[in-house]
């Protein structure tokens, strides 16, 4: 694996939850390669931004993203969390003909 990437482990939390709203930190932490406390942390940090909300769905969680909302560097405020979770979506799979 490369020692660096260009998103940060915040975004690849927000890439995941984009794409499956009620996935579980265990799976979150999988996938990003990061602890399960890491993630915990991470989704503090998005909620507590306003960019996700939890909502309980029995004993789990559902996210819901906040795509409207925008970058929070300076660099990069005018643009919103949707444009990168747009670009980074998983590509749509064509049926075979």
């Amino acid at each position: 694996m490369a020692d660096w990437t260009f998103l940060t482990n915040h975004a690849h939390v927000l890439l995941c939850v984009a794409r499956d709203p009620g996935i579980r930190h265990r799976d979150l932490a999988e996938r990003v390669g990061i602890t399960e406390r890491a993630v915990q942390r991470i989704v503090a940090d998005l909620t507590e931004a306003g960019y996700l909300d939890s909502v309980r769905e029995g004993r789990r969680n559902r996210y819901q993203l906040h795509p409207e909302l925008p970058l929070r560097h300076p660099l990069e405020r005018d643009h919103r969390i949707g444009e990168i979770l747009a670009v980074l979506q998983e590509p749509a799979t064509t049926p075979a003909p």
